[in-house]
């Protein structure tokens, strides 16, 4: 019996897709190759795979069992890539994901010190929300990804780096009209009118929006990005919550932007490196935590004392 790897990677690809052509285009490959392959399969084994109807194709029951275990030696084949690619410690090619509310501010500082690190570290950056990132660690695209926590997901395992706390930012005269407010203000106190957040899909909009313990219809939420919120708010539009780690980046872009701090205990978020459970061993992403730990408590130390 001879069954290969591409075999059951395109058997996998088939069954997501459900569709030969389709299949074929997420393998790239061409369609008449996949569906040789996957006779070819199917001889080896003696049993039909899959039913094939006219637009789309279902698993066969012993298809079902078949594709459990092809996904499981897939598994085993790329947790064994992943030993030997980090059998050195942080080097090689790192696979690397990032949400967009911390990758502007932590990448610069944290990529140079990679590459000071190990000049042959080749560093992927993906940049991504929340639920694109989980999806690619669990399957295998990412190495490791930058994202704040809770994450709802099981499979996965996280460090946490650094605590980022948020700031208030708005107008001179917007922060004013708080009045004496400003000196024991708590994010629940805030009128929902007032608050600006991201757009739908950013973690950093639901944390935003459970301190301030608003429904999300109660506030606009629309930007796309820390960037336009901060000129948003500048220009006297509303006021909203900025994460240490991207104030002072952004009142550089933004100056005449100004920053409160919350009464203690200020609202934070926790910010974590995450990986697959049981992808090989662990120097490197321990190695890969305490760097990008190093750099976040850098920024937001800074952040501190000017605020």
């Amino acid at each position: 019996m001879n069954i290969t790897l591409r075999q059951l990677t395109y058997f996998k690809a088939l069954a997501a897709a459900r569709h030969f052509g389709r299949a074929a285009q997420m393998v790239h490959i061409s369609q008449p190759a996949l569906s040789v392959q996957i006779r070819e399969l199917e001889a080896t084994l003696g049993a039909p795979l899959v039913e094939r109807h006219a637009r789309d194709v279902v698993l066969t029951p012993f298809g079902r069992q078949a594709l459990a275990q092809a996904e499981r030696a897939l598994f085993e084949v790329d947790r064994l890539v992943q030993m030997a690619r980090w059998r050195g410690g942080l080097s090689g090619e790192l696979r690397f994901g990032v949400i967009p509310t911390v990758a502007p501010y932590l990448l610069p500082q944290a990529l140079a010190q990679m590459r000071a690190h190990d000049l042959s570290l080749d560093v992927k950056v993906i940049e991504g929300k929340t639920e694109r990132l989980v999806a690619q660690l669990l399957d295998g695209t990412l190495d490791a990804a930058v994202m704040a926590m809770p994450i709802a997901a099981e499979g996965l395992e996280a460090v946490p780096l650094f605590e980022d706390r948020f700031l208030l930012a708005g107008s001179e005269a917007r922060l004013a009209a708080l009045g004496a407010q400003a000196e024991s203000l708590r994010p629940r106190a805030l009128e929902p009118t007032q608050l600006m957040l991201l757009e739908d899909g950013h973690c950093l909009t639901d944390q935003a929006l459970e301190v301030c313990g608003h429904a999300a219809g109660q506030i606009n939420t629309g930007a796309s990005s820390l960037a336009t919120l901060a000129r948003l708010v500048e220009a006297g539009f509303g006021l909203t919550l900025m994460p240490e780690i991207a104030a002072l980046s952004e009142q550089l872009s933004a100056p005449q932007m100004r920053l409160i701090r919350f009464a203690a205990p200020e609202p934070a978020r926790q910010i974590a490196l995450l990986r697959r459970h049981g992808s090989g061993a662990s120097d490197w992403f321990e190695n890969l935590a305490s760097l990008l730990a190093q750099v976040g408590a850098g920024l937001t130390a800074t952040c501190r004392a000017a605020v």
